[in-house]
């Protein structure tokens, strides 16, 4: 009888490649020549990871400690995702972005569905990106935080916001999303223990992206928080809008981020409304930040999410500080992996196991080699209310 072929598992220790490796790659590079990279085989990756948009797809590619050769498709796999394959912290793990143009909770469920039938020894999932934050006397979120879905209340972690019913008393929000799985939800406390004891690798993770000027905190700008009513005057930068009506905070310390645990709202509108903002945050008894795609995977494909906070989700909104919140999201993601033993990870059950035969608010079809995914028939009044995003351009 066969044996089960385990996944591979790379020693934390020496993660940055075998001694002889290292001596090839470094020879490679006196004569400039492309460097060889491993092949592994698919039943090796155990961690999938989830972005949106390209910059989060830059910032996690950054967190790679060695890079693998791309393993080619078959046309039976109905798979049309592209993927960026390599290890971190002795994890192999198997990268993927939504296609150009298409973000929210549908693509984002289609993305990890065909991954997750791929990849079939994926253990568990990172969803990884931007978010719009939504500061509160509660918690002091700013620009280039790290929020990370924690469960609260009586919430998983992430909550759809507008997924739910019209009823003569207004709309009534329905049905429930998973919480991350046991081992990340471990994981998630250890790391706030390294937290409260100093001993995290944040910053040297950081560091790695801080040689991209283009992820650089000082490439963002200033850190502007409005009055939730007031709106934007115009133009990419502030300078049209009034001073007197910016919120006055405490200035931190120094420019180190903060990371904050909590419910993470997640929806198909973009929220670009401060009072909007702060309403519907005040009814789901508050949130930490407002995003697209998370609401779309929990049920289907058991992860923790991860957002590094670009904007306050109000019409000041700009796409600045993109970059720096991406990669301090892939800079925590990794920060994550890297407190989680591999062997643990290999003796989980694969989430195609997992989640075999689960319930979901979506429906699959296959249509000409194509998933296509129609969510439920559930009327929302956030679809008719396109003054949230109108003004805002293609994309975030």
């Amino acid at each position: 009888m066969s044996q089960k072929r385990k996944a591979a598992v790379v020693d934390p220790d020496s993660v940055d490649l075998l001694p002889a490796r290292k001596k090839q790659q470094q020879q490679q590079q006196q004569h400039n020549d492309p460097p060889i990279l491993r092949r592994l085989q698919r039943d090796d990756y155990t961690v999938g990871w989830i972005c949106a948009l390209p910059v989060e797809l830059a910032a996690a590619q950054e967190m790679l400690d060695e890079e693998h050769e791309d393993i080619g498709s078959d046309i039976s796999d109905h798979d049309n995702n592209l993927y960026s394959l390599g290890s971190i912290r002795g994890h192999n793990v198997v990268i993927v972005c939504l296609p150009a143009g298409q973000i929210g909770n549908n693509p984002a469920a289609a993305v990890a569905v065909q991954m997750r039938a791929t990849f079939k020894a994926i253990r568990f999932g990172l969803m990884v990106g931007i978010g719009g934050g939504v500061p509160s006397a509660e918690a002091d979120v700013r620009l280039g935080d790290v929020v990370v879905s924690q469960p609260h209340k009586t919430f998983g972690g992430v909550i759809q916001y507008d997924f739910g019913k019209t009823t003569p008393d207004g709309f009534e929000r329905t049905g429930s999303l998973n919480p991350p799985p046991q081992i990340l939800l471990g994981a998630l406390a250890k790391v706030r223990a390294n937290e409260l004891r100093g001993k995290t690798r944040l910053s040297e993770n950081i560091s790695k992206l801080a040689r991209n000027p283009r992820f650089q905190r000082e490439k963002a700008g200033p850190d502007v928080l409005f009055e939730a009513a007031y709106n934007h005057e115009g133009g990419q930068t502030y300078s049209l809008c009034d001073p007197k009506r910016q919120k006055a905070r405490q200035p931190r310390e120094n420019d180190d981020f903060v990371v904050h645990y909590g419910t993470i709202a997640s929806g198909n509108q973009v929220i670009k409304d401060g009072r909007t903002r702060d309403r519907v945050s005040k009814e789901l008894g508050g949130v930490l930040c407002y995003e697209m795609e998370a609401a779309g995977l929990m049920n289907s494909f058991p992860c923790l999410v991860v957002r590094g906070i670009c904007d306050y989700a109000d019409s000041h909104k700009n796409k600045r500080w993109q970059a720096y919140a991406a990669g301090t999201a892939a800079a925590w993601a990794k920060e994550l992996l890297s407190v989680i033993p591999p062997i643990d990870v290999a003796k989980a059950d694969p989430v195609e196991r997992t989640t075999r035969g689960c319930g979901s608010q979506y429906s699959w079809h296959l249509d000409s080699a194509q998933r296509r995914l129609v969510n439920s028939d559930h009327s929302s009044p956030w679809q008719s209310k396109k003054t949230l995003n109108s003004s805002l351009p293609a994309g975030r």
